[in-house]
């Protein structure tokens, strides 16, 4: 394409370049080589010294223009360069000549009667008469070089753009056609969303049978507008609805009615409109219409001509007009409805507004199952227990999730999904990838597995609401280690105590590092963003200050300085509230380890050992002491273990290296389904850790460096994940 592209403009550039070199021979002479420009004056002196042995007057744009030839070469001055070479010596010599002398100058006639004394020629020339057309082509040919090339920017835009293949369609709508035939999408393809579902059923019925409304003096709705977090599923919704009602379905992005040209965006909105009206009944789905959508005014620009905002005018008009546009019903996706205009939403235009939301368990299993038809599933998965395992995950991330899974069983040449492929796929989705081999001292390794330990057990003493689901210590993508809690149900209001809770278990890894090393590092740093930010949100947005009250102070939207609606005073009593909250939550947890020190040392020396731990090896660990009779090590695969790096380093090849590979995928996936404890090396290497006095752990790591996390930030995800910093 870029090829095609360079190609094009070298070859208008060559055109061009020849045009202007055309011009150039049409418009300019070509005097004689070795002429001399001189004076008249001097042309008189020579004529009266009888130097002259003819020339020529023709008569040029008021002027004559003079030309002769000398009797014989005189020599000339090399300073004057018009047609001598500014190097050639003074003796040069030359027998031509021209200058010009004006029309109405006397000097003319005396020429003339000298010339007739000399007896020197004169040879009359006419005036240049040039053609009409030449005249003409002169005049306009910088014009039409200026609309040739306009005609050819315009015209690779509209092609560009898919506008069409002249510049004629620049104007034209971009919308994509699908035929009632070839829509395939069906409400059964589309798990879960049943409250959506059933909403849109009736905009079905509306386009199959009208008359069952219309009779009894209901009108069709004018638009519907689904809004919900990314990845819902709304773009699936809408196909379904096209699909169901076998009409036209014209689909579109927000971002392609705003071009670089102004009207260029309002035309192609009548021109759209203008087509699903003759195909009528039709759907016309605009998708992430924020972006043409967006309230008037709100870009902070005045005066001048706005093409997004000529775009929404026509919009709104062709929506809600004079004409009306029945049999057309516009759909819309946002993820963003805070920002669109108040005229886009009202009844008349946007009449349905449906929220698309996160799926529930249910619903999370229904999505599973729908994604699970084309992959082999082996007999022990259990996808009721995925979608309990993935709260605040999307359909989007759900169909992630099994594609991973997939990658990792093809990885090791299985044949069948695993559960183990799908808990690894879990890890890669929401952590990202392992990374085994990444350098990490023996003491930082020490201090991330108390660390994620501090969060096991708070998790495990504040368990009424969430629960332990995995600690590990694998290092994956940025992170060094992290924990994950699992609400006990879907959630979607939280008590103060819920959050309180949550705080308390968010700084617990910190306190285990105040309490088992005395001293802090910077693993935290992850830990207190997410704490920072719920306890401001208590402060702010919830109203569970009692100091302050039950008032909100931010709206959790993206405010700047200006927007701040309370005093400097208030500003600073937040401050301090969010402070005592963290504070009471440090304290708390401060309780509960010092309370379950001798629990948390045996978790975290068990981490180090097997480095993952599930919810029942972790409640086996809090409550016996040991691991459970029907232990799994969870050894995760990481992406180039040390063997398969110093194998490249030597030169491998990718055969060698694909089946290292594949052979330690499947080495891992039988120690995950085995039932037998970790390899003997593993104990031996850190029996002497095992076997030392915790409370001398502070003095074997007091010059450690801390290891740096990254902030994976979970929140979508309705987890509570603790990554080592």
């Amino acid at each position: 394409m870029r090829r095609n592209i360079f190609r094009n403009s070298l070859f208008y550039m060559l055109v061009f370049i020849v045009i202007v070199g055309v011009a150039s021979m049409i418009t300019g002479g070509n005097d004689a080589s070795n002429q001399v420009n001189i004076s008249s004056t001097e042309f008189i002196q020579q004529l009266e010294e009888d130097q002259v042995q003819n020339f020529s007057l023709q008569p040029s744009a008021g002027v004559y223009k003079v030309e002769g030839q000398y009797t014989e070469p005189i020599a000339v001055e090399t300073e004057d360069n018009t047609n001598i070479d500014i190097f050639s010596s003074s003796d040069e010599e030359t027998e031509f000549f021209t200058t010009t002398i004006l029309q109405n100058d006397p000097l003319v006639a005396d020429i003339y009667n000298l010339a007739q004394e000399k007896g020197t020629e004169v040879i009359p020339i006419e005036e240049e008469q040039t053609g009409i057309w030449t005249s003409l082509l002169i005049s306009f040919l910088p014009l039409l070089i200026f609309i040739f090339f306009i005609y050819l920017m315009m015209n690779q835009a509209g092609q560009g753009g898919g506008g069409g293949k002249n510049v004629m369609s620049f104007g034209k709508s971009k919308a994509k056609l699908t035929d009632p035939s070839e829509s395939k999408v069906r409400f059964s393809d589309v798990a879960g969303a049943n409250e959506e579902k059933a909403e849109l059923v009736e905009i079905v019925d509306f386009l199959k049978d009208p008359r069952r409304f219309t009779g009894l003096g209901a009108r069709i709705p004018a638009g519907v507008l689904l809004e919900g977090p990314p990845g819902t599923g709304k773009t699936l919704l809408a196909k379904a609805v096209a699909g169901e009602a076998g009409v036209p379905f014209y689909s579109i992005s927000g971002s392609e009615f705003v071009e670089m040209f102004v009207g260029v965006g309002a035309s192609r909105v009548r021109d759209l409109f203008e087509e699903a009206k003759k195909n009528s009944p039709s759907i016309i789905f605009i998708d992430e219409i924020d972006a043409v959508g967006r309230k008037r005014g709100s870009s902070g620009m005045s005066g001048g001509n706005d093409e997004r905002e000529q775009t929404l005018n026509q919009l709104l008009v062709e929506m809600d007009g004079f004409q009306g546009n029945e049999g057309v019903i516009v759909m819309a996706a946002t993820n963003r409805s805070d920002v669109l205009d108040q005229a886009l939403l009202r009844p008349g235009r946007f009449d349905r507004r449906i929220m698309v939301g996160m799926p529930d368990v249910k619903e999370r299993e229904a999505i599973l199952k729908v994604h699970a038809k084309t992959k082999p599933l082996a007999g022990d998965v259990d996808l009721r227990q995925v979608a309990k395992t993935t709260p605040g995950f999307s359909g989007a991330d759900l169909e992630n999730l099994l594609n991973e899974s997939a990658i990792v069983a093809a990885r090791r040449r299985s044949e069948t999904i695993s559960p183990y492929d799908i808990d690894e796929a879990s890890d890669r989705v929401i952590a990202g990838p392992a990374k085994k081999d990444r350098a990490i001292s023996e003491k930082e390794r020490i201090r991330v597995a108390y660390h994620e330990a501090g969060h096991t057990v708070v998790g495990m003493v504040l368990s009424e609401a969430r629960v332990v689901h995995k600690v590990t210590i694998v290092p994956r993508g940025r992170a060094g280690g992290y924990a994950i809690m699992l609400p006990r149900e879907d959630q979607y209001l939280y008590t103060k105590k819920d959050l309180s809770e949550q705080l308390v278990g968010l700084l617990g890894g910190r306190v285990a590092e105040e309490i088992f090393f005395d001293s802090q590092s910077s693993g935290a740093s992850n830990d207190f963003e997410q704490a920072t930010d719920i306890a401001r949100k208590m402060v702010t947005q919830y109203g569970m200050s009692d100091r302050l009250g039950p008032v909100q102070y931010e709206s959790g939207k993206e405010q700047s300085t200006f927007d701040k609606t309370y005093s400097e005073r208030v500003a600073y009593e937040i401050d301090q509230e969010v402070l005592t909250i963290l504070n009471d939550a440090h304290q708390k947890a401060h309780e509960i380890i010092g309370e379950h020190r001798e629990e948390l040392a045996v978790i975290a020396e068990k981490l180090l050992e097997v480095e993952t731990l599930n919810a029942d090896e972790i409640t086996s660990l809090f409550e016996k002491g040991v691991m459970p009779d029907s232990h799994k090590e969870n050894d995760y695969p990481s992406e180039s273990d040390t063997d398969l790096q110093e194998e490249t380093e030597r030169g491998a090849s990718f055969e060698e290296i694909r089946e290292q590979v594949i052979e330690g995928e499947n080495e891992r996936e039988e120690e995950f389904d085995d039932n037998h404890h970790p390899k003997q090396e593993k104990h031996e290497r850190r029996n002497d850790h095992v076997n030392q006095d915790h409370e001398s752990l502070d003095e074997r790591n007091s010059h450690e460096d801390s290891h740096k996390k990254s902030s994976e930030d979970s929140s979508s995800k309705n987890l509570t994940e603790n990554d080592w910093d």
